[in-house]
């Protein structure tokens, strides 16, 4: 198979970026496509680490933030006091609706 086939081929350059670990990932792009247009990092498929086309200086990895439960966030935006007036408030709710209150 060839190009009767399958058409002309567009004119492609190859850009090689590699991970904090040395694994190379290469990326095909069209040959016209202007420098600032091609990304200077991507993630590495080989490790999920930042891949960068700096072989001796590859970009490390941004601390990345724990996950957080609903509950953790909620903490973040009340006080103690906050959280107890609404508990005794839900609690109260709760009581009223059963007949207990």
């Amino acid at each position: 198979m060839g190009e009767q086939d399958r058409g002309i081929t567009a004119e492609r350059i190859a850009v090689s970026y590699w991970d904090g670990l040395g694994n190379e990932t290469v990326r095909y792009f069209a040959a016209g496509l202007p420098d600032e247009e091609i990304p200077m990092t991507i993630d590495s498929p080989t490790s999920g680490l930042p891949a960068g086309r700096d072989k001796a200086n590859p970009p490390s990895l941004s601390k990345a933030e724990p996950y957080k439960t609903h509950l953790a966030y909620v903490k973040e935006r009340r006080t103690d006091a906050e959280a107890e007036q609404l508990l005794e408030e839900a609690l109260q709710q709760l009581r009223s609706r059963r007949g207990e209150a």
